[in-house]
């Protein structure tokens, strides 16, 4: 883990809030040789309206280290501030109050880890090492998206200005068939609240959705194909692949559902519904010469299969084909839940839903 840190060759900022006074000397003492390294830059604060005050001015820190109790404002009430401002900021409880009522109180607020008191700095290292370097996946997740999308934007006229086109075509036809697994994941009636809150709202909610969706996804060996709209496609190769998404998206469902209500004023509780489809799908670049623009994508039955299946499950319902119920029935424990008619199928399909 320590390696993955120097690799990635940037300092990672980290913001203290603690009451106690001696505990920014104790912490410059145990983690010197990091601060030395350049590895750890430590930020600290004394409370929590302190701490939404330094991270006004320090806009980079990557992690949150925070007490419970402290004056002015404890940590749990900082907690549920930061979720609404700093959606990528990750958060370890360092806490005496070590009970799980506290623990399951800081986790369902966005905490990432939780570390009791009195500290055992080995521990306490480990899970800064392993924390920074989930924040750090997460951002260049998002980076390469936002990288992604800005080359479509531009793609026309500056981007690929050097490419030579004859290239550029040749590599639209480069393709492959596969056998994979496709997973859509949507985000049940979010059209109200895109609707009726203010855009900053809208898009600070589908982010930090988004980014508990696709940290599962990728810890399960999946890949984010494209977001549409309020939904994520996910595509699952290799091997156990159907086993893997079908975790992936328990994984999903389970975090969402811990996920509290938007605010006292807006009622929307976040669920999601979820269909799955294994089988064989074309990979390649789909797109156009003329525009020069083109996306790396699957195509096929399967992928259609399993858009449907999504559309025929209920918040909360993560749903398979009968095929699909097959291969997994020794592994995941599946209601059938009967015959459905989806759209350009010309047989109905028996579907099943994957309790756990």
């Amino acid at each position: 883990m320590e390696s993955l840190l120097r690799n990635l060759n940037t300092t990672a900022k980290i913001l203290v809030v603690d009451d106690e006074a001696d505990l920014e000397a104790l912490i410059k003492q145990k983690f010197r040789r990091q601060i030395r390294e350049n590895q750890y830059e430590f930020v600290f604060a004394g409370h929590g309206q302190h701490a939404i005050e330094v991270l006004d001015v320090h806009k980079d820190v990557d992690l949150l280290l925070c007490d419970i109790n402290m004056p002015v404002m404890d940590g749990l009430t900082l907690l549920s501030k930061l979720k609404e401002t700093h959606s990528l900021l990750k958060s370890v409880i360092v806490s005496a109050y070590g009970d799980m009522e506290n623990i399951r109180t800081a986790m369902n607020r966005g905490a990432f880890d939780f570390v009791t008191k009195p500290v055992n700095f080995a521990d306490l290292e480990l899970t800064i090492e392993k924390t920074i370097a989930h924040v750090r996946q997460l951002r260049e997740t998002l980076k390469a998206i936002k990288e992604n999308n800005i080359l479509k934007m531009y793609v026309d006229e500056s981007v690929l200005n050097f490419m030579d086109t004859r290239e550029f075509e040749s590599s639209l036809v480069a393709n492959e068939t596969l056998e994979a697994t496709v997973v859509f994941i949507d985000i049940c009636s979010f059209t109200a609240i895109s609707e009726n809150e203010s855009p900053d709202m809208v898009v600070k909610l589908l982010n930090s959705y988004f980014d508990v969706m696709v940290k599962e996804i990728i810890a399960h060996g999946g890949c984010v194909d494209k977001f549409i709209g309020d939904a994520v496609m996910a595509v699952f190769r290799g091997d156990f692949q159907l086993d893997r998404a079908i975790d992936a998206c328990l994984a999903v469902r389970s975090e969402i559902n811990k996920l509290p209500s938007v605010s006292e004023h807006v009622t929307f509780k976040p669920s999601v519904s979820i269909g799955i489809n294994s089988g064989e799908l074309v990979s390649g670049n789909i797109g156009s010469a003329a525009l020069r623009r083109l996306d790396y994508t699957v195509i096929g039955d399967v992928v259609n299969t399993a858009s449907r299946l999504q559309s025929a499950a209920r918040p909360g319902q993560i749903i398979i084909s009968e095929n699909s119920y097959e291969k997994v029935k020794e592994s995941f424990i599946c209601n059938k839940v009967g015959e459905v008619s989806l759209k350009n199928k010309a047989l109905p399909l028996i579907i099943y839903e994957v309790v756990e």
